[in-house]
C-alpha cells in the first residue's frame, strides 16, 4: 500500500511541479512521476531540517518544499533527456 501512496504523491508532486515551470516539458509521464517521488522524498527531508515537516493543521511549507525541488529537478533533467534523444 505504501507503495500506492508513493507513486500517487510523485504523480501529483511531478504534476504540479510540471505546471509550476514555463513552456513546454516533453518528458515522458514515467518520469515526471520519478522526478516527483524523489521531490517529495527531497522536500520531506528539507522540511525535516528546517523543522517544519510537521505541524498543526496542513503543511504548507513541506508541500511547497516538496513541489519546487520536483520542479527544479524536471527543470535540470528535462533538457538532457531531450538531448539525449
Amino acid at each position: 500500500m505504501a507503495i500506492l501512496w508513493a507513486l500517487l504523491a510523485g504523480l501529483v508532486v511531478g504534476l504540479l511541479a510540471r505546471l509550476v515551470l514555463p513552456g513546454r516539458r516533453s518528458i515522458p509521464l514515467w518520469l515526471t512521476v520519478l522526478l516527483g517521488m524523489v521531490g517529495a522524498l527531497i522536500g520531506n527531508a528539507l522540511a525535516s531540517v528546517a523543522g517544519v515537516r510537521h505541524t498543526d493543521g496542513i503543511d504548507w511549507t513541506r508541500h511547497l518544499l516538496q513541489v519546487g525541488v520536483a520542479a527544479a529537478m524536471i527543470a535540470a533533467v528535462a533538457p538532457a533527456y531531450l538531448d539525449r534523444r
